[in-house]
Order: structure tokens, then C-alpha cells, then sequence
């Protein structure tokens, strides 16, 4: 069932979603419908245009098509990811696995497969924007038991170490706090997929490995070399502080 009533943000601001979408008749349904649940929306049919937009605004989300003009969804997503960690929910009629993980390592934080129902979309756009509401309102800074160098921003949900931003997505950022409040205890992934991604695990979902690996790749990157995330065998992950040589 749609809402009718405002959707706001924490700070009682309309929630300003960005649609990137060059399907004229989808972006004019998607667009009327968003506005009839009281969102903020802005559009655009060309990927290049929609990232000057999401560059210069700010927006609480971004429903993002990966086959576009000017410049190609997933394209658009790598350029975002390098400048903030906003939410993205990746629409394409693509359904094949190996774009569903090149999505997910571009950093995007949900997948939907068209053609889709609006019950569906609205679904994953609540629980998405849910979710990231939740992450902003109630965790706070833990006493870390980890690197003292790495300094972690609650409100953008990013880390940084010596003044160098990690630029980790929203899902990024749960998953290191996730495991950080369980150093040295192996989580399943059954554990990790409802506490980080919101959803049951099933084997042939590797969503969580990718956000794995593209967490440890932007960790090394501002020299975070004291947190290890290692794989245990038939469970899940663990975090384990690394002693330095010597």
C-alpha cells in the first residue's frame, strides 16, 4: 500500500530521491508515483546529467538504471562511490549474476531486476532509506578495540585514517561496525546477511563476499594495515587485530 503522507529524513526534511532512468514512460510512472508518496524527487534520462545532479545536490537516494545514455549506469555508480557514500539501488533489465556482482562490487547497495512492481521498488526503498535512518539515529561511536588510527564518522558512515577518507558505502561502513562489535568472534553469514544486508542468505548470493573484498581493498588503500577480515571455513567472517612485526 502507498503512503501518502510526507517521507522524511531524521532532521524532518522531505526525503529528495534521485531517479537516473532514460525509459521516458518508466521515469514519468516512477517520477508521478515517488511525488504521490511525498518524496522530493529529481530525474534525468542521461547518466552524465544525473551524476552533475547528484554532484551538486543532496539527495538521500539514488534509483539508478545501468544501461544509459552519456554515461552508463554503473559507470555513474564508480564516480559517486569515489565522492560519497549516498544509497543506490541499481534498476536494470540485466539479470544475469555477473551484473549483479559487478554492481554490488561498484558499491551499490541493492539490486532490483526489471521489470519490477511498485510494491517491490517501494519495499526496497523503505527498507533501504529505513536502514540508513536507523545506522544515523542509533549507533554510536564504540570504545574501538581496534586501530587507533582509524577515525570513524557515524553521520557519513565513513572511516579515515591520517585525514584519508575510506569513501565507504552505507553497507561498507555496517559491515566493519558489525564486525568491529564482535572482534575476534567469527559471524556467520547468515548473521552478517540479516544484520548488514537486511536479507535472508541463500548460497548463491555473494553479495556479501563483494562488500567483503571491496572493504578490505579501501582499508588497505588509506593504510590500514593492523584489521584483518579473514574468511573462516564453513561460517562467515571474523575481525582480528594484526599485530605489527617486531
Amino acid at each position: 500500500m502507498n503512503k501518502s503522507h510526507p517521507q522524511t529524513s531524521p532532521d524532518e526534511t522531505p526525503v529528495h530521491l534521485l531517479l537516473i532512468e532514460d525509459d521516458v514512460q518508466l521515469r514519468t510512472h516512477l517520477s508521478e508515483h515517488f511525488t504521490r508518496r511525498g518524496f522530493a524527487l529529481s530525474s534525468s534520462e542521461r547518466g552524465d546529467l544525473g551524476l552533475q545532479l547528484a554532484s551538486g545536490q543532496r539527495f538521500d537516494l539514488v534509483l539508478l538504471d545501468i544501461m544509459l545514455p552519456g554515461l552508463g549506469g554503473l559507470d555513474v555508480l564508480a564516480s559517486l562511490r569515489r565522492e560519497q557514500g549516498i544509497p543506490v539501488i541499481l534498476m536494470s533489465a540485466l539479470g544475469a549474476e555477473q551484473d549483479r556482482i559487478s554492481g554490488f562490487t561498484q558499491g551499490a547497495d541493492d539490486y532490483l531486476p526489471k521489470p519490477f512492481s511498485l510494491a517491490e521498488l517501494d519495499a526496497r526503498v523503505d527498507a533501504l532509506l529505513r536502514r540508513v535512518a536507523l545506522d544515523r539515529r542509533r549507533w554510536e561511536p564504540l570504545p574501538s578495540a581496534a586501530s587507533d588510527a582509524l577515525q570513524r564518522d557515524f553521520v557519513a558512515q565513513d572511516v579515515s585514517a591520517k585525514g584519508r577518507a575510506a569513501g565507504l558505502t552505507a553497507s561498507e561502513f555496517r559491515l566493519l561496525v558489525t564486525l568491529q562489535e564482535h572482534m575476534g568472534e567469527p559471524l556467520s553469514k547468515a548473521f552478517l546477511y540479516q544484520h548488514v544486508l537486511h536479507r535472508g542468505y541463500t548460497r548463491l548470493d555473494r553479495g556479501l563476499d563483494v562488500h567483503v573484498c571491496n572493504l578490505r581493498r579501501k582499508l588497505t588503500a588509506i593504510d590500514v594495515h593492523d584489521l584483518s577480515i579473514q574468511a573462516v571455513r564453513n561460517q562467515g567472517y571474523v575481525l582480528v587485530q594484526v599485530k605489527a612485526d617486531g
